[in-house]
């Protein structure tokens, strides 16, 4: 990982919101992208956008693999799912090394930036910021449970309308102008008008979406952040991702660490094997689509934006000979490919 600020990035550039693939070369400067020049260079190197994973929760790092055979709510669901539970059981200091080892592999596996559902209130938020000290990632933190925990961090992160209404929470969110995220559909459909009611920024999951919601959708343009693996592990079917990224904004979450690594290329291969989306939709849901969701400017490589990059080697014995970059980063590298992440601006 690096955060240096000036400097030349060579290799197989994948430009712009299309990933078009570019020989040439990435010019940064002060942190930030003054170039994308086409040249013949020398090198493997493939360069893209850093992932933005659009959907973690990163607290629950203390109990990975936890919980096999249990349904969704006795895994996760508040109060007393057994991730709550163990999260009141852990503490704080075993809470705080283990989210900061898993934001160490998200770095090193690519990822630039990710939003966090993060439980445990007001001590929950201040947990993961000083997790993230020293990081160079971008986390962009939702508290969850309260309004103050809101007011400490970024947004706020709700479970899900039929648990509660929220509309309090809600509103305060608004009147700070934070960012508001919900739970919607993961097990069934019953919470996903409520949750729509609420008019948040973005939805999770939506997994029983039905026709009536990818209406509302499309007429009120909210993103939506799905999770495949996640959804696989805890079976509760899979989303109808085709159809939610003809209507609006989608991008990619890992969820529960506890459930799967928060390996944007697993996400990414996972997702493009399973549903009938192009290379770049894929990428694009794992890098500037959650940028977008979050507010953040980043996810594309074009100048004028911040320089965080992940550059794998191409010549790695896994990617040595592929003929289409975009398709190799999405369906074929991993973390072992990755010969360094650029996190400068």
């Amino acid at each position: 990982m690096t955060g240096e600020t000036d400097e030349i990035i060579e290799g197989t550039v994948l430009r712009g919101r299309e990933f078009e693939p570019v020989e040439g070369r990435v010019v940064v400067e002060d942190g930030e992208i003054v170039a994308v020049e086409e040249a013949s260079v020398e090198g493997d190197a493939i360069v893209f956008p850093a992932f933005v994973n659009a959907h973690t929760h990163i607290g629950d790092s203390v109990a990975k693999e936890a919980g096999e055979g249990l349904t969704l709510d006795e895994l996760v669901a508040p109060p007393d799912g057994l991730k709550h539970r163990l999260l009141r059981e852990a503490d704080r200091s075993s809470l705080v090394a283990a989210m900061a080892r898993s934001l160490s592999y998200m770095e090193r596996s690519g990822t630039g930036a990710f939003v966090e559902f993060r439980e445990g209130g007001v001590d929950g938020v201040a947990a993961i910021r000083d997790a993230l000290s020293g990081s160079n990632l971008d986390g962009v933190v939702l508290g969850r449970e309260t309004v103050a925990a809101m007011e400490l961090a970024d947004g706020f992160g709700a479970s899900g309308a039929s648990d509660a209404e929220f509309g309090a929470e809600r509103r305060a969110t608004r009147e700070a102008g934070k960012l508001f995220g919900i739970h919607a559909g993961e097990v069934d459909s019953s919470d996903i008008n409520p949750a729509l009611d609420l008019d948040p920024d973005f939805l999770v999951h939506m997994v029983h979406a039905e026709r009536l919601h990818l209406e509302r959708l499309a007429d009120s343009e909210t993103p939506v952040v799905v999770c495949p693996r996640s959804n696989l592990v805890t079976d509760v079917g899979l989303p109808p991702v085709e159809a939610l990224a003809e209507r609006t904004t989608v991008a990619l979450g890992t969820d529960n660490v506890f459930l799967n690594s928060p390996s944007m290329f697993r996400e990414m291969a996972y997702t493009s094997k399973l549903f009938d989306l192009s290379a770049r939709e894929v990428l694009r849901m794992a890098t500037v689509n959650g940028a977008e969701i979050a507010g953040l400017d980043c996810g594309v490589v074009e100048p004028g934006r911040p320089a965080r990059l992940c550059v794998l080697d191409g010549d790695s014995d896994n990617l040595s000979g592929v003929r289409d970059p975009v398709r190799a980063v999405v369906r074929r590298a991993g973390t072992a490919d990755v010969e360094r992440v650029v996190l400068a601006g």
